[in-house]
């Protein structure tokens, strides 16, 4: 385990649970990083190495498709990493619809039992706001502060400056729920990205879960305060 000191080292417990989507609450079969691919690669001209895209798993889409073609060593504008972002909107939700994403099992439960127990739930992620809130709709999820509702915000990476490792998401996620210390903030995800986005927050529990791209043992090389099988297993930390 990569040496991380967590706050909760000191017996904090987590008012907000700031959690990734695709790969970590949300099962799509990882459709998100093949069309990403695929698209990239029409774009140059030529495939997209695997360990290219390992690096870019976890941040927003228009960043990874910017660093994915200087990656292949060509240097897009703006402009065209629009162009390209856009045909891969509509790539991807043409096949989400094909193939409707579902929550991991225990995932809808798990939100429930947080938020019954006072914890604040946040869903943040790499996707654009039309992104998630079409994912959103197809899983029936809702968002907002009553309990009648899934959960209670989702930060995009359109609403910030950077996308992960950098924090941002993490702290729009607590400027939205209300929290004030970062020690008392869970961050969830699958890639080694969204555990640096923890981290770089300094949140009191940053944790890993296998759900998704990466194992344990990969994760397990990066700053973290626990590894779980599934955020399902969440409320196991309280």
């Amino acid at each position: 385990m990569t040496a991380y000191d967590p706050a909760n080292r000191l017996g904090l417990r987590f008012d907000l649970a700031a959690l990734d989507m695709a790969g970590t609450t949300v099962d799509e079969g990882g459709l998100v990083y093949d069309v990403l691919e695929s698209t990239v690669a029409d774009a140059a001209g030529e495939p997209v190495p695997h360990d290219l895209l390992l690096q870019w798993k976890g941040t927003s889409k228009w960043e990874a498709i910017q660093g994915l073609l200087r990656g292949l060593g060509q240097d897009p504008t703006t402009a065209q990493v629009d162009k390209i972002f856009d045909g891969f909107g509509e790539r991807l939700v043409t096949a989400y619809r094909e193939t409707p994403p579902q929550p991991f099992p225990g995932v809808p439960e798990m939100f429930a039992t947080l938020r019954s127990r006072g914890v604040k739930v946040a869903l943040q992620t790499g996707y654009s706001t039309e992104i998630a809130a079409a994912i959103l709709d197809g899983l029936g999820w809702t968002v907002g502060p009553g309990p009648e509702s899934t959960v209670d915000a989702l930060v995009t990476s359109d609403l910030v400056a950077a996308s992960r490792p950098a924090p941002y998401l993490v702290f729009h996620c607590m400027e939205a729920t209300d929290v004030q210390d970062v020690r008392r903030v869970l961050v969830a995800g699958d890639t080694p990205n969204d555990l640096g986005a923890g981290t770089n927050a300094g949140a009191g529990f940053v944790v890993g879960v296998a759900t998704g791209s990466f194992t344990h043992d990969r994760l397990a090389t990066e700053p973290h305060t626990h590894l779980l099988p599934s955020t399902a297993d969440l409320p196991t930390l309280l």
